[in-house]
């Protein structure tokens, strides 16, 4: 049985490694369109920009692993056609790849920004490593940075500019940062912190245009409220869309990402889509989701493995997030929903602390600053569907870490 992967992030390569320790015998090929090894994401938003560092790549697997587990990677060439009545897939330097199961991992593109100068010299994105090694080098000479956008990105970028001795305006146009994410009163706190480390935080004011200074490079950023921030340097962090372009382009269904049932299948049971671009029925949300995060890539992937393997099963892991900005360490296991009554565990003034979000009188997501312990017991009891009551939640004393241990034996 041969298996081609579409994608070589965290997903893509997660399904190989699990196909090959789950047995499969068969060819795997992994399509990676970047040159080089597949390598992880989520640094070059964080430690990559951060004053003193000397960024290098950070490989997903080492190149010994492709070899080793006898998974042949495709990389440089992009996937540019599925024909799924041949069952094979094109690639850009005019090769052809036969499968008998295919997935998409190919992941999401960041959201363009349209609005007039946005495409001046100076205004940038962030989501490869060539974009993070311009970055790096841009905040050496950069004075005023403006950062269009306070979710994880955003807000990951601007600590690190301020670390960089750089002026920042944060530009969001919703009322808090991380609006979808986060609870209202996290987000506000989130709000206070970056202010307290010296960003300057617009909120309710979005991006109207960017102005050129003489050198044709962009020098201002004017508000959709009128007013005007010198911009030697933009970022833009306004959020991602699917790559599902190409399985559009195959007759699969698509709608907010690839379509798929509870075992990660496609409308075509032998293509799977796991990842950032895979649209799946979430027992978390009761409807459709599309979760951006290291941890469903990789727990859609063992699972979508498992599905080619034979052995398919709804899929449910309890999805968590993280986000590291300037010394805020933010994590969260389960997902907040608007309407949620929550109840704060810990001290906010003391920049450690959780918000305990319940749905219906039962723990749904805990959202943590700066408090590990706090999050691995929500995980746990999160999985296990054992969280605490508001009532226990709220008696003096209350430890999510000991809660955890009370529930089970395994050490949290």
């Amino acid at each position: 049985m041969t298996v081609v992967i579409i994608g070589g992030g965290q997903a893509g390569l997660q399904v190989a490694d699990s196909l090959r320790a789950g047995g499969h015998a068969g060819t795997i090929t992994v399509i990676a369109d970047e040159p080089g090894l597949p390598y992880q994401r989520p640094p070059l938003s964080k430690d990559y920009l951060a004053a003193g560092s000397d960024p290098s790549p950070l490989p997903l697997r080492a190149a010994s692993f492709f070899s080793e587990k006898d998974i042949s990677l495709r990389n440089g060439a992009a996937a540019v056609a599925v024909d799924r009545a041949g069952k094979s897939v094109s690639l850009s330097d005019g090769s052809a790849l036969p499968y008998d199961h295919l997935v998409f991992a190919t992941g999401a593109a960041n959201r363009a920004l349209t609005c007039p100068g946005a495409d001046l010299p100076g205004v940038h994105g962030l989501k490869t490593l060539g974009d993070a090694e311009t970055l790096h080098s841009a905040f050496d000479a950069a004075r005023n940075v403006v950062v269009v956008g306070a979710g994880f990105i955003g807000l990951e970028v601007a600590a690190a500019a301020r670390s960089r001795g750089c002026a920042v305006t944060v530009l969001e146009f919703a009322p808090r940062p991380m609006g979808r994410a986060l609870s209202p009163d996290m987000g506000d706190w989130f709000t206070a912190a970056h202010t307290g480390l010296g960003v300057s935080m617009r909120l309710n004011e979005g991006i109207g245009h960017f102005e050129a200074g003489p050198d044709g490079r962009v020098a201002t950023a004017v508000s959709t409220a009128g007013a005007r921030y010198p911009a030697d340097l933009v970022v833009v962090g306004i959020g991602v869309v699917p790559n599902d372009a190409l399985a559009a382009a195959a007759g699969l269904e698509t709608g907010n990402g690839i379509v798929v049932d509870a075992a990660l299948r496609t409308s075509d049971p032998s293509i799977l889509a796991v990842g950032d671009c895979a649209s799946f029925p979430s027992v978390h949300t009761g409807g459709r989701a599309r979760l951006e995060s290291v941890q469903n890539a990789t727990d859609q992937g063992r699972h979508a493995a498992r599905t080619i393997l034979g052995t398919p099963s709804p899929y449910g892991d309890l999805p968590w997030f993280w986000s590291t900005q300037g010394n805020l360490r933010l994590q969260i296991a389960g997902l907040w929903a608007p309407g949620d009554e929550t109840l704060v565990v810990g001290e906010p003034e003391s920049g450690k602390f959780s918000i305990l979000c319940f749905r219906n009188s039962r723990l749904a997501a805990v959202e943590s600053v700066n408090s590990p312990a706090d999050h691995m017991g929500a995980r746990k009891l999160l999985a296990a569907g054992r969280g605490p009551s508001p009532e226990e939640a709220a008696a003096p004393g209350f430890s999510l870490k000991s809660h955890a241990r009370q529930v089970s034996p395994t050490p949290v």
